[in-house]
């Protein structure tokens, strides 16, 4: 039996699993959506479907997909049904729950349906747009709104405003609350001016143009949640029997969830009503401190960890943490080194190590596979943006950087201790197996370490390259010092012994 509304009251009663009234179905459609990701899926549509339940929303959502059908569609097929399993770590508490969302109404292809989609620029209960195509979707492009459709996601908004606009006579109560949620910082504003450029260029009326910016609320949001997509195939399997039906669409996530949307519009916070069901959307005149939050806890951690971690032979975060040694370390490394250093008039050290204590049960999930291999990606780059920050503030704090930030910059150095293979790419070996190094950087770490026979020459030059590092960390009063005795200490006892004598005090630089 396949998920669909005709199933739907076939489906048997299990505590675990949230079946919605079919009523649910015949709600207006509220929402257009850009894009059909399991990131979507997985959190505004499920803040969305949440309030349906609970009869506060009631609002469905249009969904625009880039591509065409090409043949039958798993969301017309089991009419915008999917079953999204929520699964991790939440206050110490295990969450394993199953929901069947009914927040999708339509799914409707860009390039064979693009006329329906301008017709929902009539509809007067749709007032809210939001967008996940990824990083590149908000880019400039030259683009023709008349085309059918415009090639970009900007071009295909602005169509779609123009629609708008035409429909309701430009009165401001037509206008759109707008939220992407591309991870990129102010995605909203930069959206919002090449929606504007767009416009110039299409030499469209100075009257519509002036109603974008002024009835239009683009919000810029921050979103955060873990959702790998598809169940694997055998847990995929078992599911499917214990449900009693086959879901192609079905997803996974982690139990964390945050949704921050930046507005000082009362018109848009009453638009936004799901907010009230769920804390893990947050409304606020300004969202930098959740950016903050996110972006030196959770990203600086990895960065911080993801070299000693792969050096100490852990293949996953949740092994690591399984690993008390490690999961102490961890737990120092952000409650102690980085929430002090971060901060701030808007952020206080009760709220970052609040923040940290739901980092550590993410990062304990059981059920998310997350590579460590798959983080150290780009390090370098994510290295200066993410970390040099908290490093320059804590030695600020301190006269000195902690041991814990130290240890973890020693890692990145030595995991991108490397040599050349056939293929020209930049290998690293542990234990007689060679990573592959993928950072635009490989090169220049690779001929340091390969012109320098002492450890502490190494450090030096790393750590005074303002190439990488956009300032000299080697100036840092005994960081390089630190630095070079860890990396020492992990190449005569190994990462995770090294780690154990720096907890008890017996390392030191």
């Amino acid at each position: 039996m396949i998920l669909s509304k005709e199933n739907l009251g076939k489906i048997k009663a299990q505590e675990e699993l949230i079946i919605p009234d079919v009523s649910l179905l015949s709600l207006p459609e509220r929402v257009l959506q850009f894009g059909t990701g399991v990131l979507l899926r997985g959190l505004p549509d499920y803040f969305i479907d949440k309030a349906n339940r609970q009869n506060i929303f009631n609002g469905r959502v249009v969904v625009v997909k880039s591509t065409s059908s090409g043949g039958t569609d798993a969301f017309e097929t089991q009419n915008g049904l999917f079953t999204l399993c929520v699964r991790g770590i939440e206050n110490n508490n295990t969450i394993d729950k199953t929901i069947i969302n009914s927040s999708i109404s339509r799914v409707l292809s860009a390039r064979e349906e693009w006329n329906k989609i301008l017709e929902c620029a009539s509809n007067e209960d749709m007032q809210l747009i939001i967008s996940n195509t990824t990083e590149v979707g908000i880019a400039l492009v030259d683009d023709d709104i008349n085309s059918n459709p415009p090639v970009s996601f900007p071009g295909k908004l602005l169509a779609f405003l123009l629609a708008r606009y035409k429909a309701f006579n430009g009165s401001n109560e037509s206008g759109m609350v707008i939220v992407p949620t591309e991870l990129i910082v102010d995605n909203a504003t930069k959206l919002k001016a090449i929606v504007i450029e767009l416009a110039k260029r299409n030499s469209l009326d100075e009257a519509f143009i002036d109603w974008i910016g002024s009835a239009n609320d683009f919000c810029n949001s921050l979103v955060d949640r873990i959702v790998p997509g598809k169940l694997p195939q055998a847990e995929q399997k078992i599911t499917a029997e214990k449900l009693g039906y086959t879901d192609e669409l079905i997803i996974i996530s982690e139990a964390y969830r945050l949704w921050a949307i930046e507005t000082t519009s009362e018109r848009s916070k009453k638009i936004l009503s799901f907010a009230k069901v769920d804390t893990g959307v947050i409304i606020a005149d300004n969202i930098d401190v959740y950016r903050e939050l996110k972006l030196r806890l959770l990203n600086g951690t990895h960065s911080f960890t993801c070299g000693l971690a792969f050096l100490s032979g852990f293949r996953t975060v949740k092994d690591a943490m399984n690993n008390a040694t490690f999961f102490s370390f961890e737990t120092d490394l952000m409650m102690e080194a980085i929430a002090p250093s971060i901060v701030y008039d808007r952020l206080s050290l009760l709220d970052a190590k609040d923040f940290a204590k739901k980092v550590l049960d993410r990062f304990r999930n059981p059920y998310i596979e997350h590579q460590w291999i798959s983080i150290t990606m780009q390090y370098s780059s994510k290295m200066k943006m993410r970390n040099v920050p908290i490093i320059l503030k804590n030695y600020e704090h301190n006269g000195f950087v902690s041991d814990a930030l130290a240890f973890g910059f020693a890692g990145y150095i030595l995991f991108m201790k490397s040599e050349m293979n056939e293929q020209k790419e930049f290998v690293g070996t542990l234990n007689d197996k060679e990573y592959k190094i993928n950072d635009d950087h490989a090169a220049l770490l690779h001929s340091i370490w390969k012109n320098n026979n002492e450890v502490k020459n190494v450090v030096q030059q790393i750590l005074s390259n303002q190439i990488l590092w956009g300032t000299d960390l080697s100036v840092l009063n005994g960081f390089a010092e630190k630095v070079a005795q860890y990396i020492n200490s992990f190449l005569e006892k190994g990462v995770l012994e090294s780690l154990q004598l720096l907890q008890s005090n017996k390392i030191s630089a």
